[in-house]
């Protein structure tokens, strides 16, 4: 479970200070697809890089179960990196002169967790997410959908409690942006997996369990999606868009 509580984040420039996340508080329960949206400026991305801990926090707790990724120092906080994050970029970030298979296995080859067990995840991954036929194949020479179910499947190859997707539909077409809408559906249906995504998209939250809408460094409104047709929740977001930009 990701826990946000009264997050706080400003940065400075010169003598001005420029307030970002202004008290941002959601929880993401265990196996549950959330995603986050807002206007240019809203704090999203900012939000995702305070829970990875890439960029320091002013005050507030972002916890991972038990454990305050806030207290944590350098060494911690990159072992929880390797471990226990997931990471989707939106540019996939995958090494031309690896395969397929052998980007999947890249987290399990950087933390010397490297085993029988890693590479049968590996393959196993390949097969949920129907890629297992280009696995020795290198990115130059597959889709950008294939490369995004890639990128999909190495985050969650040391099996992490948090999947962090930045505008992972951001490049793609609208049916490459669906097949990784899948993937991710996929791993949390299949692999109880807990994703939490950056989307500027309606499309791709609307097939998400909760949307948290940003403006102005707060949470403006959180939409649950409860079970109902994807369009109707799709409507509800876009309504919601409407309202907050009058």
């Amino acid at each position: 479970m990701l826990q946000v509580l009264k997050l706080q984040k400003s940065y400075g420039a010169g003598n001005t200070i420029y307030p970002v996340l202004k008290g941002v508080s959601f929880t993401v329960m265990d196996g549950e697809f959330a995603a986050v949206m807002g206007s240019s400026g809203s704090g999203k991305t900012t939000l995702l890089n305070c829970i990875s801990r890439y960029i320091p926090i002013d005050s507030g707790k972002v916890k991972l179960g038990d454990t305050d990724l806030s207290l944590l120092d350098e060494t911690q906080i990159a072992r929880v990196r390797s471990r226990e994050l997931g990471f989707v970029f939106q540019d996939f970030l995958l090494l031309d002169g690896l395969t397929v298979r052998q980007n999947i296995l890249l987290p399990a080859i950087i933390g010397n967790t490297i085993s029988d067990a890693a590479e049968e995840q590996a393959d196993h991954l390949c097969t949920i997410f129907g890629i297992e036929k280009i696995c020795e194949k290198y990115p130059a020479e597959i889709s950008g959908g294939e490369k995004q179910r890639t990128a999909v499947a190495r985050a969650l190859i040391n099996h992490p409690q948090l999947i962090l997707a930045d505008e992972p539909t951001g490049n793609l077409d609208s049916k490459s942006a669906r097949a990784v809408i899948d993937t991710f559906l996929q791993a949390r249906d299949s692999l109880s997996a807990t994703i939490f995504m950056v989307t500027h998209d309606s499309f791709a939250a609307s097939f998400c369990d909760k949307v948290i809408i940003l403006q102005d460094g707060l949470v403006w409104k959180e939409l649950l999606r409860d079970g109902r047709e994807r369009r109707a929740f799709q409507d509800e977001l876009l309504n919601a868009i409407r309202e907050m930009g009058r």
